[in-house]
């Protein structure tokens, strides 16, 4: 059993809490579940009944989350390159500024991941689009649909499914790559079932592999 759920209640989550933090805002100050702070809570609340009329009292009274200048700054700098520049900063990009950008926009992310982002800041990205996106699983599922489409249409060509061993050119290579990589996948049950009609739909028995010696798909 983790220790912390030994120990429970733990006294620093129950003053945090006892303050008017919420659940979620202790877990992510302390960088744990929030289920398990909430079976501390729990215990608390049985050996304390009075917590309960605390915590709210509390956060009835306490005053709006300090945002600071510098990071308020920062998103303003942000949403005026992405009016100009049409994109999100980049992190490997050559100018510092933008780096910074790109990071304070992941630290952004991840607080709207744990429920945990300002609504200051949540109002001002609503002004970035894609803003919670992830650039490189976006450019993934864009080559994902590319590669789909590159392979439907070298059935229609007539050709039979492409290899990844024993290839006749770099193109049936790719495709043959691409193609054992979706079945590996399905066979792991790791295949997004969408993905799996998506390929159901557009290349009808690309489970099965090539069978030796076959006449190319007419």
């Amino acid at each position: 059993m983790d220790r912390r759920l030994r120990r429970a209640p733990d006294a620093e989550w129950v003053l945090m809490y006892r303050l008017g933090l919420s659940r979620q805002r202790i877990a992510a100050l302390v960088r744990a579940e929030p289920c398990t702070v909430g079976y501390h809570l729990v215990i608390a609340r049985r050996q304390d009944p009075g917590l309960e009329a605390e915590h709210h009292a509390a956060a009835d009274a306490a005053p709006g989350p300090y945002l600071s200048p510098t990071d308020l700054a920062c998103m303003d700098e942000l949403i005026t390159c992405v009016k100009a520049e049409g994109r999100l900063p980049r992190d490997r990009s050559g100018q510092r500024s933008e780096r910074k950008m790109a990071r304070w926009l992941s630290v952004r992310r991840r607080e709207a991941a744990e429920g945990t982002l300002d609504p200051a800041y949540s109002d001002g990205l609503a002004q970035v689009p894609g803003w919670q996106e992830n650039r490189r699983e976006s450019a993934d599922e864009a080559r994902w649909h590319r590669g789909l489409d590159q392979l439907a249409a070298y059935r229609e060509e007539g050709h039979d499914w492409p290899r990844h061993h024993a290839y006749d050119s770099e193109s049936e290579h790719t495709l043959g790559v691409w193609l054992h990589t979706q079945r590996y996948t399905l066979r792991r049950g790791e295949l997004d079932p969408v993905k799996v009609k998506l390929l159901d739909d557009a290349v009808n028995g690309w489970r099965i592999r090539r069978t030796r010696g076959r006449r190319p798909h007419r």
